[in-house]
């Protein structure tokens, strides 16, 4: 049917796992991806680090001339599954000036250097595609460049890192301390040797920036995401989550936020936050991810699934090649970078949400309105107080555990509510502080 049609050469940069998985499925399912795309796909190189018979595929197909690779005249489509940003960027960059369409699944280096690539792509008339960047097999780049094209984007949240994911569910489900449940991460693979850009934050911020600059047309980099880790979360904090009923999850949050001037401003953050066991995403556990977006008219849409691994990730890779290669075929191209808004971002200190206050005081009369006090000051409104003994290994009470809710109140506010409650004498230290989200003033 399609032996008259010019096969659409691809070069694959990379062959881990979701390198490997993606090339099974151009091997595999040939005969339906022609059929879809309306020519065939031409496997034309794969780019290693190194060239070896050991690597599970012919090696004649194998090179470590990446440059070569990109851009030669038989390829039309690089698809980037390499990382880190270098040299990554370098060969993106090149295949994108050489008329080449490139898929990437490379979040690190679409956080910092979108607007690069996408200028790079505009000029040469070729698509840059990228669904796989955030969430791995969840379609939601593709909802918000297209099915959601027509309407305006209010908020876009979830869970968008499989490992912290798992890690805060093991905390929840078990009792284990974060050190424990870590380990557990670990030995199942969920995490890396050095797990740092998982637990610290920086993966899920880096896919908030891609998030924010798609859904408010705004250019929004990771340097511009405020950013917590999950280090520090403790068992008490998720015994304290029950007792409101709420659980802990790290949250990727992406506002578009109208000042009381009537002025439009991004906020994107990362952040752990006790979340209402009636949100859809205190339901998701295990190392899966959800995102859910907020439309003025299509109200309140989630999308849920295996946000990594091999298998679900090279789906979004190959979702994103058909659409490439169908492109080249129809001379057509897809959705092209949308910054007209050009909003600024809302600095953390600026953004209200409610708060979760723990800290430790000695059990003396009136130490509570002293601790009250500190929150009047600065406008700070307590929603709930609760206040507990804690006791030595002979049972003698040593100090209270106070745990103040707040209402709605800014970020600069309780910052600066929790460096005041730190230096008074009675409070000998602010054990934690986490904010509520989805659960209304």
């Amino acid at each position: 049917m399609f032996g008259e049609e010019k096969p659409v050469g691809v070069a694959v940069l990379g062959l881990g796992n979701v390198g490997r998985e993606l090339v099974r499925i151009i091997e595999d399912t040939a005969g339906d991806l022609a059929a879809r795309i309306g020519a065939p796909l031409a496997l034309r190189g794969i780019g290693v680090r190194r060239v070896a018979a050991d690597r599970g595929m012919p090696v004649e197909l194998l090179t470590d001339n990446i440059e070569e690779l990109v851009t030669r005249e038989d390829v039309d489509i690089v698809v980037e599954l390499m990382g880190p940003v270098e040299p990554a960027r370098k060969a993106i960059l090149s295949a994108l000036e050489h008329g080449k369409s490139v898929v990437t699944a490379n979040k690190a280096l679409l956080s910092q250097s979108t607007g690069e690539l996408a200028q790079a792509a505009e000029n040469a008339h070729v698509d840059l595609y990228f669904e796989a960047a955030v969430a791995g097999a969840i379609p939601v780049i593709r909802p918000l460049t297209q099915s959601l094209a027509g309407d305006t984007v209010v908020r876009v949240a979830g869970i968008v890192n499989g490992t912290t994911n798992y890690i805060l569910s093991e905390m929840d489900r078990t009792g284990a301390d974060y050190a424990r449940a870590l380990a557990d991460a670990s030995a199942l693979g969920y995490a890396e040797a050095d797990p740092t850009a998982d637990v610290e934050g920086y993966d899920a911020a880096a896919k908030a920036a891609i998030l924010a600059s798609i859904a408010f047309h705004t250019r929004v980099t990771v340097d511009d995401v405020y950013r917590e880790g999950i280090t520090k979360i403790t068992p008490d904090d998720f015994a304290s989550a029950r007792a409101l009923g709420c659980t802990i999850k790290l949250l990727a949050i992406c506002e578009r936020i109208t000042t009381e001037q009537g002025q439009q401003h991004v906020s994107a953050r990362v952040y752990p936050a006790l979340v209402p066991l009636t949100h859809p995403l205190a339901s998701v556990n295990g190392a899966f991810n959800a995102v859910v977006v907020e439309a003025k008219a299509a109200g309140r849409l989630m999308f849920y699934g295996q946000g990594a691994g091999g298998a679900p990730t090279a789906s979004a890779v190959a979702g994103d090649l058909v659409m490439a290669a169908r492109n080249r075929v129809l001379g057509s191209r897809g959705p092209r970078e949308s910054k007209y808004a050009q909003l600024p971002v809302l600095p953390i200190g600026f953004t209200s949400a409610r708060y979760y206050v723990r800290m430790y005081v000695a059990d003396n009369p009136g130490v509570l309105s002293s601790v009250a006090a500190e929150f009047a000051k600065r406008a700070v409104s307590i929603a709930e107080v609760r206040q507990e003994g804690v006791v030595d290994e002979d049972g003698q009470r040593v100090a209270a555990r106070i745990v103040v809710v707040t209402h709605n109140a800014t970020d600069s506010a309780v910052s600066e509510t929790v460096a005041a409650l730190a230096d008074l004498d009675v409070v000998q230290r602010v054990a934690a502080v986490l904010r509520l989200e989805g659960t209304g003033p």
